[in-house]
């Protein structure tokens, strides 16, 4: 996604050298529609500089600060020795991220997407979690839950979160389920006890994988997995629920799994 506004002073911006002057450097800027700025020679690099296609070439994506806006005359300053190493890095892999985000927009839309419809669901994205990419990946984490408070509809929730989890590699997610348990038999209790040692894998839970069952009110337990990714975790959450309603169940007991807990805390 391109923006078809300008930048801020003071910005961080990704641009592409497209052209190499003795007084300086113009930018074609990879986020913003038909803008371009210039970074005369004196902001290229600190110290003087002898020759100028020394320390730029053309074809090269840099990232340069905003230093001053002038709308009327169409004219964009900017600064490439001002944005120091950890700046370059972070606005480098958030530019990436936005790339990305945005081949998930057509995943989720088609590639034949209209520019409005495509502009109001990403604005909507954007005013929620700051960026598309976080968007997507709370998605993912957090499925359609986490769009409630946007003006999307349900279905375009509902394809963002199938994207998003088709295509979303996150560091971790939780996520949490629970499961009534219940055994009427004299042994009831060492019953239950046997179904959460199973819910919990007996030992055979991988090393990615962190599951942990606790009690929250009879007869609720309540299943909750932290996986390097939804698809596992959601896995290992519906597994742990079978294991443990099997176990009831071959003493005459029931088990039944589900999402959301039917009692308050206490």
């Amino acid at each position: 996604m391109k923006y078809s506004g300008w930048p801020d002073p003071g910005e961080l911006v990704v641009g592409r050298i497209d052209e190499i002057e003795d007084f300086g450097v113009f930018l074609d800027l990879q986020e913003y529609q038909d803008k371009r700025g210039l970074c005369h020679v004196s902001e290229v690099a600190s110290g003087w500089i002898k020759n100028v296609r020394d320390h730029v070439s053309e074809g090269q994506t840099v990232v340069a600060k905003v230093l001053d806006v002038d709308k009327e005359s169409q004219q964009i300053d900017l600064s490439i020795k001002d944005v120091n190493d950890h700046q370059r890095k972070d606005k480098i892999q958030e530019w990436k991220n936005e790339q990305k985000a945005d081949n998930w927009m057509e995943i989720a839309f088609g590639e034949d997407i209209a520019d409005e419809t495509y502009a109001a669901i990403a604005n909507e994205l954007l005013a929620e979690f700051g960026s598309m990419y976080d968007g997507f990946e709370q998605a993912a984490i957090h499925g359609a839950e986490t769009l409630e408070d946007t003006d999307l509809s349900e279905d375009e929730i509902e394809a963002i979160v199938e994207a998003a989890r088709e295509n979303v590699s996150v560091p971790y997610v939780n996520v949490t389920g629970y499961v009534d348990l219940s055994c009427p038999s004299p042994d009831g209790v060492d019953v239950i006890k046997e179904a959460l040692q199973a819910a919990e894998g007996n030992g055979e839970i991988p090393d990615e994988v962190e599951l942990d069952v606790t009690y929250v009110g009879s007869p609720e337990y309540r299943i909750e997995v932290r996986a390097p990714d939804y698809s596992t975790a959601e896995s290992h959450l519906e597994e742990s629920a079978e294991r443990a309603s099997a176990v009831v169940a071959d003493h005459g007991g029931s088990g039944e799994y589900h999402r959301e807990r039917r009692q308050d805390d206490e």
